[in-house]
């Protein structure tokens, strides 16, 4: 939650479509800058304009340009001319692919198309979306200690998914460039846990399969957890992040406190007691999990994290950058009364 918002500016957000991407659009309108996204197809573009309403009145300044990680094509036209630069699309799917590649590729060079035409284009910072994936999967087990932007990933980890592999090539890549370029403090990187908060429209984002799936009446839930964050609060971390002259160079982890998946559950009940029959209430056994994995993608990805708990210091972010953050009891009620409201 910034303390006052910069001077307006030409900005562009990468994945406007996107859980976050959308936000980010929705916080920069709110604070008087002039917004461009791009999206894989304009046939997205009804759908933002929708979710972002209350900020972009009729006739605001949102601009839609359509661009693909995967192609050179409309990335010089979206970056001409602006300010910053949010690159915050990156493939983030449901069931991790056999070939790493597939991830790999896409989020590697579209994260050096974007950071190149944007150099090129003059643009003043680039805020690269990479993950905590990319910084706590260093060691087996997971540190003592909370993980700090000093962290990295070992992409060559044997189980790393494909994932956490596409996240830590994709941040190292652009880093390199920069310092190849000798542009290094025209990038920053934030690093956000997993995201919850309020959906905007139909919005339904990976990281948010946690909650729609407790709503939708799970028998229980695996000894699992994750930290989380709030996507408002991590929209604003992109934005202290463009602006602020401690920021170029840097990384900074977006994180909040640890819960595991019932702890999760048990504020969800609380705040949405209209909903608190159908929210789990148990732990489900690991072997019974991994049963459940032979027919569930989504599920067999995440088996290798059950029991391990990993925390994050967002302290950079507080002392460098006056980062605040909401409490989680409110991301997680906001999250899933959002769910609720819009029947996601």
């Amino acid at each position: 939650m910034s303390d006052s918002p910069p001077s307006a500016a030409t900005v562009l957000v990468t994945g406007g479509s996107g859980f976050l991407g959308g936000h980010a659009v929705k916080e920069l309108l709110g604070t008087g800058h002039s917004v461009r996204t791009t999206v894989r197809s304009l046939d997205k573009e009804a759908a933002v304009r929708d979710a972002v309403a209350d900020e972009a009145p009729a006739g605001h300044e949102l601009e839609f340009f359509e661009a693909d990680l995967g192609a050179d094509e409309g990335w010089v036209e979206a970056v001409a001319g602006c300010d910053y630069v949010l690159h915050i699309a990156s493939p983030f799917p449901p069931t991790q692919p056999k070939d790493a590649q597939e991830l790999i590729g896409p989020a590697r060079d579209g994260a050096l198309r974007v950071i190149r035409a944007s150099l090129d284009a003059g643009v003043k910072r680039v805020v690269m979306t990479s993950s905590t994936a990319a910084i706590r999967n260093g060691a087996e087990p997971p540190l003592p200690r909370p993980y700090t932007e000093d962290d990295w990933t070992d992409p060559d980890l044997p189980g790393l998914t494909p994932y956490a592999q596409s996240k830590t090539i994709a941040e190292r890549a652009a880093w390199d460039l920069v310092r190849e370029t000798g542009d290094n403090d025209r990038l920053a990187v934030v690093n956000p846990s997993a995201i919850l908060g309020p959906v905007l429209g139909s919005e339904d984002s990976t990281s948010l399969q946690i909650v729609r799936r407790m709503l939708d009446g799970m028998p229980g839930v695996p000894r699992l957890g994750f930290s989380f964050v709030d996507v408002r609060d991590t929209a604003d971390l992109h934005i202290h992040a463009m602006t602020s002259p401690e920021a170029g160079g840097r990384r900074f982890i977006a994180a909040g406190p640890f819960l595991w998946m019932l702890e999760l559950a048990d504020l969800l009940r609380a705040g949405l007691p209209e909903a608190a029959d159908r929210i789990p209430t148990r732990v489900v056994p690991k072997p019974l999990i991994r049963a459940m994995g032979l027919f569930d993608p989504g599920i067999r990805s995440i088996i290798s994290d059950i029991g391990k708990e990993s925390h994050f210091s967002a302290g950079q972010a507080k002392e460098l950058l006056n980062w605040q953050t909401r409490p989680i009891e409110e991301t997680v009620t906001d999250c899933g009364r959002s769910m609720l409201a819009n029947e996601v």
